[in-house]
């Protein structure tokens, strides 16, 4: 009897000198066009979803093309998707048991859509708080408590926590402005930044062009900038002295938002606790707890 010959998928030659795919991503990260960026992000972040989900799937929750994921595959070296794919599954593979763990359902198997959709935000929380960097965090809050003032910019569907975060900050006594349209008021106030000016740009998949513009203007200015943002290789991040990562994988048709609320908030009760005793009777005076 004839034994069945075992095919090996072909690696590219570029990735002989790297220990796994997501490496090797981020060292040609430079080299992709703009869309394929947007799938080299989503990948890099959610390793999980492009070993098991289809190339539909994964185009859908990188907001992009199946033919998009195809060319970035080829791009890469490989000669198609499901080789990536199996370089993402090798991957996952390697990092050990608790990987698998981590991300198991919290409802049954067949759960339904809102059971999907909690059980993805309460993974989304998790993730997001095993990819926390304690110094990072640390060095937010500094730069928050010791602004002497505040500019966040969140356009779109970042604009709400923009704004919600501004709120949280100027009931803590703290001078904050926010970029959230172009519109006059606020191309006045981008143009205003200057060293003493602490820039806090919101980012969800492709930044918005006037986040951008924000965050370049005040690295040009030498202001202190902060980035919040969904992938760690997001354009924001680059420009940013300190990035806050959040992770906002759903099966629904909006990203999920649950962990960067969680982030907004934790990060406001850093700057909090920082002066309490300072705090406390402000606070207690807007009967918010």
């Amino acid at each position: 009897m004839k034994r069945a010959a075992t095919t090996t998928v072909p690696t590219p030659a570029g990735m002989n000198g790297h220990q796994t795919l997501s490496d090797y991503i981020r060292d040609r990260f430079d080299e992709f066009s703009r869309s394929q960026k947007d799938v080299a992000q989503y990948i890099v972040d959610h390793l999980d979803e492009a070993a098991f989900q289809t190339a539909e799937a994964l185009a859908r929750r990188a907001s992009t093309s199946s033919s998009t994921v195809v060319r970035f595959s080829q791009a890469l070296g490989f000669e198609g998707f499901p080789e990536l794919q199996q370089a993402a599954r090798d991957e996952y593979r390697r990092r050990g048991p608790d990987a698998a763990e981590n991300g198991a359902p919290l409802f049954a198997l067949d759960q339904n859509e809102y059971e999907a959709a909690l059980g993805a935000d309460y993974v989304n929380v998790e993730e997001t708080a095993r990819k926390t960097s304690r110094s990072d965090v640390e060095a937010a809050i500094d730069a928050i408590s010791t602004a002497e003032k505040v500019l966040i910019a969140g356009t779109d569907q970042m604009a709400y926590f923009a704004s919600y975060l501004r709120h949280l900050l100027m009931l803590l006594d703290h001078r904050a402005d926010l970029v959230a349209s172009p519109s006059q008021d606020a191309l006045s106030r981008i143009t205003r930044i200057d060293e003493q000016t602490l820039v806090i740009g919101l980012s969800a998949g492709r930044p918005h062009p006037l986040v951008l513009r924000t965050m370049k203007l005040a690295r040009h200015r030498k202001a202190p900038t902060i980035a919040i943002v969904d992938a760690t290789l997001s354009d924001v991040s680059k420009l940013a002295q300190t990035t806050i990562y959040y992770s906002s994988n759903t099966p629904a048709f909006v990203r999920s938002h649950v962990a960067l609320l969680s982030v907004i908030q934790a990060l406001a009760h850093g700057v909090y606790a920082r002066a309490a005793d300072r705090h406390a009777d402000r606070i207690k005076a807007f009967r918010l707890k």
